[in-house]
């Protein structure tokens, strides 16, 4: 199976319905906010250096999604916050996640000095960890990081 990564545009002109049941599923809203924050504007991947990217497999099926926003725990516009990051079950352990979370490191090294992200999961930390992101957990917000 083959992936390609591509940024998206468009949240509307995808269909990602699935990752948001799954993800509801597995007890996170984080996906639906996505789709309600874009719908009313409030965070549409769009200020100088942000980027909604979504990985598609053979059958051009999202297969995974994730974001990059100007932090809004900084007040440094060079901090970044990866968001909304999420790989559908069956796409995991496959490299998807991290072809993903490469895209989005490679496209915020132009903007952003530094990217944050917060998880709560042990899964997500030995993720973050094993692609370069570094545990700190000095802010509450914030549990990795990576400088660019």
């Amino acid at each position: 199976m083959t992936y390609k990564v591509e940024q998206v545009e468009d949240l509307k002109a995808i269909d990602i319905s699935h990752l948001v049941k799954e993800s509801e599923t597995e007890g996170y809203r984080f996906l639906t906010r996505l789709v309600n924050d874009y719908e009313d504007g409030t965070n549409r991947f769009n200020k100088p250096g942000e980027a909604l990217l979504a990985v598609q497999n053979d059958e051009g099926e999202v297969v995974a999604i994730g974001g990059v926003n100007q932090s809004p725990f900084s007040e440094d516009t060079q901090v970044a916050r990866l968001q909304r990051f999420y790989v559908l079950d069956d796409a995991r352990r496959q490299g998807v996640g991290s072809l993903l979370l490469k895209e989005i490191v490679d496209h915020s090294r132009d903007a952003f000095k530094e990217v944050t992200v917060r998880t709560e999961s042990s899964k997500a930390d030995a993720f973050y960890r094993a692609n370069g992101f570094e545990l700190d957990d000095t802010a509450s917000e914030t549990t990795h990081l990576m400088k660019l």
